[in-house]
């Protein structure tokens, strides 16, 4: 009878409580790891898109993410085995029992009765010796399961946590103590135990542990970190909604990150210009699948996309005639749709234009970019440029600065150009005409001109037609002399100081050609005297920033022209 009590009692502990327990906690770290692993990812993508980290760096930190999901994932399955192994032993205890009894009465012809006292006893000696093992095993996978915040293998957390907890060896000691003074229990053994672990726990509550080092860097230095971390500001940096973290971590190939480092080459080959890195982070108080574009730390944009849609968009600018949620494209405010996936057939075969939420994402990212090329150019990517000239070149550029004029005079120049989305990928020919004009001129704005005179070729392709002209819209000769007489002032103080009713009917003039020129199915150029040219792209950029506007002095010799207009 004692030895079913024990059988029932462990079978219970181990049943019930031990894997009821483990199994419950492997579920739950499972469901956790896997909800986990995009914030995780976007994490180690954010770090390395910032430069924090490497790339051997990246794929570690990626390899341990998916280490830890597998493991928790591969626990809550090794749960359920090890709670099937103690019902198993139960049931072939019943097993044992059962036939052992059909065997006594009907093979050996005894009683019932004495068959039940004999194979009881040799089925539950039996199960003692299976279910110790089996209550070894679950208690090790409690264990596993519920190490949690702890570095290293769970046998050294244990045995550390153990060990330096007074608490835990004085309750040790008290229960090894009282169990070796009950009659028939060995009381050598557990007199050891007892005898051992109170010991431990004695040094342990006497143990006092050294304080730590304290280095006295001053309190100047202590309260300067915070300050100058606090100062620390994002060049550019993308904040998501919690719905749209599964951009950074797409199983079909078409991770945010990987567009952004696509992105940055883009505009490193188009216009000389290398994109800071980009600072990815989560942004709860933006809708669930809303985004927020922030240039040094100034909101830029903002938009929302549609994970697991597509955005559909007439190339002629019309309505998507397809069921779904009419929007306007974020980055250009065009018309467009979201369609489900399984749409895309249909919405090709029709000739809509369709793309993806990250692709929405990453062109709306694009052309904040562009617009604000000239404010993210700052001394120090001026400095990295520089440091990427042959040896030749930067003899140019060492000859130039600070002889002939300053770092800050050609950064200034730098992003005059980009501003009106020039590119500065051909650095040596910009600083050969800063170094031609420099000696006659110390404005800024006649440095710009003149570099831009001597870029003629390249914006005279920049801006080609697709049959390869270049299509002008030209200034009349009233609106010339009208800009001309209209200027006060010298050099880089020159401003213009036209009537506002002038230049509102200047900005309808303006308006109502490019528009007929769009109708035609042409993007003119704007083409003004030299010495007016700032001056009508500073009042065209305020309502038409896409507007490009040159000079007589910037149209290449052989650029074929074509004239679709005059203001």
């Amino acid at each position: 009878m004692i030895g079913v009590i024990v059988f029932a009692i462990l079978v219970i502990v181990n049943f019930v409580v031990i894997t009821k327990g483990s199994t419950r906690i492997a579920e739950v770290a499972a469901r956790f790891a896997l909800d986990s692993m995009p914030g995780k990812q976007m994490a180690i993508d954010a770090d390395l898109s910032s430069g924090l980290i490497d790339e051997d760096t990246a794929k570690q930190r990626r390899k341990d993410v998916e280490q830890e999901s597998t493991f928790f994932g591969a626990m809550d399955g090794a749960s359920k085995f090890v709670r099937g192994d103690a019902v198993a032993g139960l049931i072939i205890t019943a097993i044992n029992i059962i036939g052992g009894m059909l065997i006594g009465v009907f093979q050996h012809g005894i009683t019932f009765q004495q068959a039940a006292a004999s194979y009881t006893i040799l089925t539950i000696g039996e199960g003692l010796v299976s279910q110790v093992p089996a209550l070894v095993i679950s208690i090790a996978a409690g264990f596993l399961v519920s190490k949690s915040g702890v570095e290293g293998s769970a046998d050294k957390a244990l045995v550390a946590q153990l060990a330096t907890n007074p608490v835990s060896l004085g309750m040790v000691s008290a229960a090894a103590g009282v169990i070796g003074m009950v009659p028939g229990m060995p009381l050598i053994p557990f007199a050891a135990i007892a005898i051992g672990t109170g010991v431990l726990a004695w040094r342990r509550a006497r143990f006092i542990p050294p304080p730590p080092a304290v280095i006295d860097t001053g309190p100047a230095e202590q309260a300067e970190e915070p300050i100058a971390s606090a100062l620390a500001i994002d060049d550019v940096k993308i904040e998501l909604g919690y719905g749209l973290l599964g951009l950074i971590n797409d199983l079909e190939g078409r991770r945010l990150t990987d567009q952004i480092r696509a992105l940055r080459r883009t505009l490193a080959a188009e216009y000389g210009f290398v994109m800071p890195s980009v600072r990815i982070l989560d942004n709860m108080r933006l809708p669930t699948q809303g985004y927020r574009l922030v240039i040094k730390e100034m909101e830029a944009g903002q938009g929302e996309v549609r994970i697991g849609s597509l955005m559909a968009m007439d190339p002629r600018g019309g309505q998507v005639d397809l069921p779904g949620e009419h929007v306007r494209e974020p980055a250009f405010g065009l018309p467009a749709t979201w369609i489900e996936d399984s749409m895309r057939e249909e919405a090709t075969f029709r000739g809509y234009t369709i793309v993806d939420p990250a692709t929405v994402l990453t062109t709306h990212l694009t052309e904040v970019l562009k617009d604000n090329m000239s404010d993210l150019l700052s001394y120090a990517e001026l400095q990295k440029l520089l440091k990427e000239l042959t040896p030749e070149q930067k003899k140019l550029a060492d000859d130039l600065m600070p002889a002939v004029v300053t770092a800050g005079t050609v950064q200034r120049v730098l992003q005059a150009l980009l501003k009106e989305r020039v590119s500065i990928r051909d650095l040596p020919q910009i600083l050969e005409g800063i170094a031609e004009a420099a000696p006659h001129t110390g404005g800024v704005t006649q440095l710009v001109e003149h570099v831009r005179s001597r870029l003629s070729k390249q914006l005279c392709w920049q801006n080609r037609s697709d049959d390869g002209s270049l299509a002008i819209v030209t200034l009349s000769a009233d609106w010339e002399q009208a800009f001309a007489d209209s200027l006060i002032g010298i050099g880089d103080e020159k401003q213009l100081a036209m009537a506002p009713s002038r230049l509102q009917e200047f900005i309808r003039n303006i308006r109502d050609t490019f528009e007929r020129v769009a109708l035609a199915g042409e993007t003119g150029v704007l083409l003004t005297s030299p010495g007016i040219r700032p001056y009508v792209r500073s009042i065209v950029e305020r309502f038409r920033g896409q507007t490009v506007v040159m000079s007589q002095n910037e149209i290449h010799p052989r650029a074929r022209l074509k004239t679709v207009g005059q203001v």
